[in-house]
């Protein structure tokens, strides 16, 4: 093991920056074999959309647009769309023209406008915005300078409670106690589908659930006091389902309460390259309390989720490379799924020289298979050259869970697996375990290699090992985390820092 020195961080941190400038300025080189349409802040819907001179505008008309197998849809560079894409297989989105990547941001206008909020409770500065919104995951101001804290009550009998004590209705003054507080409220379309044996109206959350948004703003309206909010909306960008061999090329992502890229099914030949991803998810998935990592929630408990790019479901040849994925509320990218009783097969995976920061999960993957499914399994998935760093670090750690960050999130089910392996990566600090990898059988777990890993003295290493017997323990990473990276985990030429 070597001790960190802070030349060696500096280091790091360069090696970081050169990655993500590399993606950032990364030129156009897709090739698109059938037509191309070309899309533009100041284009028209009523173009024929086949050159930049004749450009569409809204992603509206992307969605809607009769698009075949082969065809490709650029974007100009420099300009912001604002929405979502529901994609047509075969078909590939991308960038054109001179500077920054086309930015995609997740609801239909920029908040900083004064004349959207209004004072609602002066005493304790809190803001109403006027409009309804759907659920936000977060309000980003200032391209990142700040972001909120999102407040989330249950729904318990016809009433919001406090999460943590129930018997309490939830008062918006007295919770929202930090500047740039959010709450958002709805209470639209409810439904009594039983869930824990209770069948008492929740709210019926969706993309559709448009509801009330408040922010606590101690320097006054909000609209005045930054120059740019962005909500991170209850939507997902690039909605792929399960339509074959789309591809996103150099595109940035950002604002977007669930998915930037949602993949489901069984996805084949989805490719994800060069695009910049970064504020996702946190918004609220439903009220139903079945979230596994919180058991002892009931019916009218919250659940958030959110992740950079995922898909749920089998694939097939699913890739992505070369992207800068930050500050997600969950996963910067996964492959999962709870199988259900149906056979799914997960093969031709490669996570491949991307940088992901400020995560809870800078990779999720899972297999459970339940009702009766012995079949669905993982094949060929490959973890290389990637540069991962402080997961748990970033806005996703509002989670009431903070124990489950890794930089590769595995959890602890069956994750059949074969011609798996996680080598060439630089696991750079993690808030809880660097790593979990288990599953039902120890041969399932990947084949390790010329890793390097980072981090403090004290700070879990993770789990890696068969769970058929019992659970492996979380190993420690202290002055013989090296040995345990070899004999342990199996790995060969890993490097090893730790920092004091």
């Amino acid at each position: 093991m070597i001790r960190v020195t802070d030349e060696f961080l500096k280091q790091i941190d360069e090696l970081g920056e050169k990655r993500k400038k590399e993606i950032l300025e990364s030129r156009d080189a897709i090739e698109i074999k059938g037509n191309t349409y070309y899309v533009s802040a100041d284009g028209d819907d009523k173009n024929d959309g086949r050159s930049p001179e004749t450009a569409w505008k809204t992603l509206e008309k992307v969605t809607d647009a009769d698009l075949s197998v082969g065809d490709g849809v650029l974007f100009r560079r420099g300009d912001i769309f604002r929405g979502f894409v529901d994609v047509h297989p075969g078909v590939t989105y991308a960038a054109y023209g001179c500077g920054d990547k086309p930015k995609f941001y997740g609801w239909d206008k920029s908040l900083a406008d004064p004349n959207l909020w209004e004072i609602y409770d002066s005493e304790h500065n809190i803001w109403k915005l006027k409009e309804d919104i759907l659920d936000c995951g977060t309000l980003v101001f200032n391209n990142g300078e700040a972001h909120s804290r999102k407040l989330i009550p249950s729904y318990i009998n016809g009433k919001f409670v406090c999460r943590e004590d129930e018997s309490k209705l939830f008062d918006i003054a007295r919770e929202m106690t930090e500047d740039l507080d959010i709450v958002c409220f709805y209470e639209g379309r409810m439904t009594t589908e039983e869930t824990h044996g209770q069948t008492f109206p929740i709210p019926d959350i969706d993309d559709e659930s448009l509801g009330e948004l408040y922010l606590r703003c101690d320097r006054g309206n909000p609209g005045d006091v930054f120059r740019e909010i962005e909500a991170v909306p209850r939507r997902s960008m690039f909605m792929v389902g399960n339509r074959p061999n789309v591809t996103i090329n150099n595109l940035c992502l950002k604002y977007i309460g669930v998915h930037a890229v949602a993949a489901g099914g069984h996805s084949v030949g989805l490719h994800v390259s060069e695009c910049e991803i970064g504020w996702i998810g946190g918004s609220i998935q439903h009220y139903l309390g079945t979230d596994p990592n919180y058991p002892q929630g009931g019916r009218g408990t919250v659940t958030r989720f959110g992740n950079g790019i995922e898909v749920y479901g089998g694939c097939e040849d699913y890739v992505v490379s070369d992207c800068y994925i930050y500050q997600v509320y969950d996963a910067g990218a996964t492959h999962q799924i709870t199988t259900r009783g149906k056979k799914f097969k997960m093969t031709g995976i490669r996570y491949v020289n991307n940088l992901i920061e400020y995560c809870v999960y800078s990779i999720e993957y899972f297999l459970e298979k339940t009702n009766g499914d012995t079949e669905s399994y993982i094949d060929d998935c490959e973890i290389s050259g990637n540069i991962m760093r402080f997961s748990g670090y970033g806005w996703g750690q509002q989670r009431h869970n903070k124990n489950t960050p890794a930089h590769i999130k595995g959890w602890s089910y069956e994750n059949t697996a074969s011609n798996y392996s996680v080598h060439d990566n630089i696991f750079d600090r993690a808030a809880y375990r660097m790593l979990h990898l288990v599953a039902k059988k120890a041969e399932s777990c990947p084949e390790m290699y010329d890793n390097t890993y980072i981090q403090k003295l004290g700070l879990p290493l993770g789990q890696y090992g068969a769970n058929e017997i019992e659970e492996p323990e979380i190993m420690t990473f202290d002055e013989k985390a090296d040995e345990k990276i070899s004999t342990v985990m199996g790995e060969r030429g890993a490097k090893v820092y730790f920092i004091d």
